[in-house]
């Protein structure tokens, strides 16, 4: 195993430190869980462990999408970014009648992969307890055999308007603004809900370079804005083993492909938006996986979302050329215009609200074509 880069070790230390401190005044650990997914061979469980305060004078432990239901409680972003890892903590997660055991790693995550869990379709819980804490329980989505159908979708500037990543105004989205402070892309909930509620069954999964720390704000916001639950596959910020930051676009290759491995029956609706690396990125996973791509759909930012965002272009001679020749490619500016062209292809129905939705997210499968709207 290759020695771990200096800016790793450095962060380690001074967790460490920290964590020591934080003990020795008596605050112990808290579990943060967060949605999983699975198949009926394999689940793979997600949650955080962090230090908090003692019992009675902090947030509770469960802080998940179903935590997210409950009353409102918007925090300046900064908040959800001042935390203390614990980490190289024995947690357990109970599946079923079957426990798995393991530790958080250095950022006290927990990202377990359990098989033979007999768990069947849809949603299901899982319950999680970390050493010195309650149970605490985590919901997982469990993909049917027979699905061959899913979602995968960018969230910022895809879903939500954030003007990322210029740095200060990134910076204010992320630690100053409140969390009901951003807004969601217009008409973009109701054709995800449009296009899960005409494939049962269906995952929805959000792949995003933001951080796992804003898990709770984003997937709340998410929720209020009307879109379909489903897990989110976040990033760390901070030093690496390798390097002094993480790369968001190996993040998102890396969770392409292993979405690809995890389910070979499903072909997945790729959303993304023109403002970063997202054209080129699914252009790439088309190529490498042409059968496990449905149907791309990007969302055209505007001018000056575009100034903002620093674009690497309209994404055209990244994903034009390739893409619309092999896959169904639309082009919108939101989720209005976006609906239309996969209405006019016959891809989705009418439109579902937000009240008439399951609980829980469900889906199934679109066809090719190239179209853009203006």
């Amino acid at each position: 195993m290759p020695r771990p880069h200096a800016a790793a070790l450095i962060e380690d230390v001074l967790n460490g430190q920290v964590e020591r401190v934080l003990r020795g005044r008596g605050w112990g650990n808290r579990v943060i869980t967060h949605i999983g997914y699975g198949s009926t061979t394999f689940v793979r469980v997600f949650a955080r462990v962090v230090l908090g305060r003692g019992r009675g004078e902090g947030p509770p432990s469960r802080q998940d999408a179903t935590g997210a239901l409950g009353p409102a409680r918007y925090e300046r972003g900064w908040r959800a970014f001042v935390t203390a890892p614990a980490s190289g903590v024995p947690v357990s997660v109970t599946i079923g009648d079957r426990v798995v055991y393991g530790r958080t790693d250095r950022g006290g995550h927990v990202d377990f992969v359990a098989h033979d869990h007999g768990l069947g379709p849809g949603w299901q819980q899982v319950v999680i307890r970390a050493a010195g804490t309650d149970p605490v329980p985590a919901d997982v989505f469990i993909v049917a055999d027979d699905v061959d159908f899913g979602l995968v979708s960018d969230i910022d500037d895809t879903v939500i308007t954030t003007m990322l990543p210029r740095p200060m105004l990134a910076a204010w989205n992320t630690f100053v603004r409140r969390g009901k402070a951003r807004r969601a892309v217009s008409g973009m909930a109701p054709l995800f809900r449009s296009l899960l509620a005409a494939h049962p069954g269906a995952p929805i999964v959000y792949v995003s370079t933001g951080a796992w720390n804003a898990a709770p704000t984003l997937t709340r916001f998410l929720i209020e804005s009307g879109y379909p639950l489903g897990p989110l596959l976040l990033t760390d910020w901070g030093p690496t083993n390798t390097g002094w930051f993480r790369s968001g676009q190996q993040h998102k290759r890396e969770s392409l492909g292993r979405l690809a491995r995890d389910f070979p029956r499903i072909r997945w609706v790729l959303f993304g938006d023109d403002g970063q690396h997202d054209p080129e990125l699914y252009a790439d996973f088309a190529r490498m996986h042409p059968d496990k791509v449905e149907a791309v759909c990007i969302r055209e930012l505007s001018p000056a979302e575009q100034v903002l965002s620093h674009p690497i272009g309209r994404g055209d001679s990244l994903i034009g050329p390739y893409v619309s020749r092999t896959k169904p490619t639309f082009r919108a500016p939101d989720g209005h215009a976006m609906a239309r062209l996969l209405r006019r292809a016959g891809l989705i129905g009418e439109p579902v609200a937000a009240d008439e939705q399951p609980s829980r997210p469900r889906a199934r499968r679109p066809a090719a074509g190239s179209e853009r709207a203006g």
